[in-house]
């Protein structure tokens, strides 16, 4: 069934919309997957802060063109649909993964991050990368490390003569018994 072509601009809207608030967006193959399996994906990337739809190839292609992004052609054939990640693309594409795991009914055609086309297997390392928390947390323990071992390194003196002191506190009534 053909749509209007208000219609067609609505959608269009609604996909330049998605994409200009994507950090990242990967592109997948969904060919005989029933609704069920397509809802249980798109509840996981919802999850992450993402969406996943189902896009009209022929519009969605006028929509990176109009967004100065390059898409290879072998991108938008077939059944495509487009998980676009508004947060954490890392934590985006880890869910799509996870979601498909098991289906051959999805399969990964690609990916844009940065304005950049990625292939499969930079969107595969790409889920294999920790969150975006857990990375933050990693870098803040880097960040912290040398600061804490001055800190360390900077007290060990004082901690050093504290325990003389305290040697010599406890082993003046020994020697005070001793020599009465």
């Amino acid at each position: 069934m053909a749509i209007s072509k208000k219609r067609k601009e609505e959608v269009q809207a609604q996909y330049a919309d998605w994409v200009k608030r994507s950090e990242a967006v990967i592109l997948v193959e969904y060919s005989g997957a029933k609704m069920k399996s397509i809802d249980a994906i798109r509840a996981k990337i919802r999850e992450t802060g993402g969406e996943f739809h189902i896009v009209k190839n022929t519009l969605v292609r006028r929509v990176f063109a109009q967004n100065g992004l390059d898409v290879p052609a072998d991108y938008l054939v077939k059944s495509t649909a487009i998980s676009f990640a508004f947060k954490d693309p890392a934590s985006t594409a880890k869910a799509l993964t996870d979601a498909t795991k098991g289906n051959e009914f999805v399969k990964v055609k690609g990916g844009l991050m940065g304005g950049k086309s990625l292939s499969i297997a930079q969107v595969k390392m790409l889920s294999e990368m920790p969150p975006l928390p857990v990375m933050r947390a990693t870098l803040l323990g880097v960040l912290q490390a040398p600061a804490s071992k001055l800190v360390r390194t900077l007290a060990e003196p004082a901690r050093g003569l504290a325990a003389v002191i305290k040697a010599h506190a406890e082993s003046a009534p020994e020697s005070a018994q001793a020599s009465a």
